[in-house]
C-alpha cells in the first residue's frame, strides 16, 4: 500500500505534478467523431464552441484496418484546431487490445499538449487505472508536458462495477467516469440489445382490481440502469471526480434520448455522450439548470442568510439541507453562465433582483 504522502507525487522523473483538485469545466457533452472519416474531421471546427467536448474516438465503432488512420487523423486534427473553452478528449483502444500501446504513445508525445482527457474503456479494476497512470506520467516526461493529462473510466463490466468504489479513488488524474451500456449488459448477460434506455418488457405493473388478472392492469416501463448510475454518482461524489451517462443508441428517438439524459441529471451527473449532432443541442438543454429553477434556489439562497435554521417561503420549510442542495444548482448555474452568454442572459433575468 502506497503512503498517503506519496499520492500526489509523480510517477515519472520529469513527469509534471499530479493536480490535487479536479477543475469543473463545462462538459454537458461529449460528443464523439472518427478521426479517420474526412467529412467528421472536417465538422471538427464546427464543433469547437458548441460542444463542451470533442472526442476523437479510436475505439468501438472503428474498424480494425482503420484504427492507425482514425489515431493518425486525430493528430492531424489536434495539430491543426485551436479548440478554445472546449476540449479535446480521445477514447483510446482497451487495454487488452494490440493498439492501445501506439494510441497512448503517438497521442501523449505527439499532441499531448492538447488533450485535456484521455476516456480508457472497458475498466475493470483499479489496477487498469495504474498501468495507465504510471505509463502517462513517463510519456508526459518524454514529451516535457508542463500539466498531467487527466483519465477517465469507461465502466463497462460487471466487474468494473464491484470495483468502481476502488477506480474512482484510483490515481490523482482521474477525471470521471462514464456508463457504457452496450457492453456492461452483454458482461452482465442482460436480455437486451439497446444501447442505453429502457426496455418495454422490463415494468411494472398496477395491481388487480378484481379476479380477472389482465383487465385494466396498465404497465409501466422501468430504467435498466438506474441503479448502477446511483452507484457510479455515489463512487465519483466520495472522490471528488464527475459522473457521466454514456450513449443512447436510438438517434431518431430525440424524446426518449431526453427522458434518459434527465433522468442521469436529475440523479448527479454532469453530462452524456452526444453521437450526432442533434443529441448536442439536448444535452446543452438537459444539463442546464431550468432558468426557474436557477432563479428559486439563489431565492432561498438569499433568505437563509448564513445558511442555517428555517424559514418559510411560498408556504414552504427551507432550511439548512435545501440551502445545500440549493447551492449545487446556483454553482453550476454560475459556471455554465461563464462559458454560455445565451445562459448567462436567461439566468439573470430569472434573478430574484432583476
Amino acid at each position: 500500500m502506497r503512503s498517503p504522502k506519496d499520492f500526489f507525487r509523480p510517477l515519472a522523473v520529469g513527469a509534471p505534478e499530479p493536480v490535487r483538485e479536479i477543475p469543473f469545466r463545462p462538459s454537458r457533452m461529449i460528443h464523439f467523431f472518427d478521426p479517420g472519416n474526412e467529412k467528421m474531421a472536417a465538422k471538427v471546427p464546427e464543433l469547437v464552441g458548441r460542444a463542451d467536448v470533442v472526442l476523437g474516438n479510436l475505439e468501438d465503432a472503428i474498424r480494425a484496418d482503420h484504427k492507425e488512420r482514425a489515431r493518425a487523423g486525430l493528430v492531424r486534427i489536434a495539430r491543426a484546431t485551436e479548440f478554445g473553452d472546449t476540449q479535446l478528449w480521445t477514447r483510446v483502444n482497451s487495454l487488452d487490445s494490440p493498439w492501445v500501446l501506439d494510441d497512448l504513445i503517438t497521442l501523449v508525445t505527439e499532441i499531448g499538449d492538447k488533450l485535456d482527457v484521455i476516456m480508457v474503456p472497458k475498466v475493470e479494476g483499479a489496477e487498469d487505472i495504474h498501468y495507465v497512470d504510471r505509463l502517462l506520467a513517463q510519456l508526459e516526461a518524454r514529451a516535457g508536458l508542463s500539466r498531467p493529462i487527466l483519465v477517465h473510466a469507461l465502466l463497462e463490466t460487471a466487474s468494473g462495477v464491484a470495483d468502481v468504489e476502488q477506480i474512482a479513488m484510483a490515481s490523482p488524474r482521474m477525471q470521471g467516469i462514464s456508463l457504457g451500456p452496450a457492453d456492461l449488459a452483454a458482461s452482465r448477460r442482460m436480455k437486451t440489445t439497446r444501447v442505453g434506455g429502457g426496455h418495454p418488457g422490463y415494468l411494472v405493473r398496477t395491481d388487480p382490481t378484481g379476479d380477472d388478472l389482465t383487465a385494466g392492469r396498465a404497465t409501466y416501463q422501468q430504467d435498466l440502469w438506474h441503479y448502477t448510475v446511483a452507484r457510479m454518482v455515489d463512487a465519483c461524489a466520495a472522490a471528488g471526480i464527475l459522473p457521466y451517462y454514456g450513449p443512447f443508441g436510438d438517434i431518431a428517438d430525440v424524446v426518449a434520448c431526453e427522458d434518459q439524459f434527465r433522468n442521469a441529471f436529475l440523479l448527479g451527473c454532469v453530462g452524456a455522450w452526444s453521437l450526432h449532432p442533434r443529441q448536442i443541442d439536448i444535452a446543452r438543454r438537459v444539463f442546464s439548470p431550468d432558468p426557474a429553477e436557477v432563479a428559486w434556489a439563489r431565492r432561498v439562497i438569499a433568505a437563509m442568510g448564513d445558511g442555517t435554521g428555517a424559514v418559510m417561503i411560498d408556504g414552504k420549510m427551507q432550511d439548512d439541507a435545501t440551502v445545500k442542495q440549493c447551492r449545487v444548482v446556483a454553482e453550476l448555474a454560475d459556471a455554465l453562465a461563464a462559458r454560455d452568454p445565451e445562459l448567462a442572459r436567461a439566468y439573470a433575468q430569472e434573478s430574484p433582483d432583476a
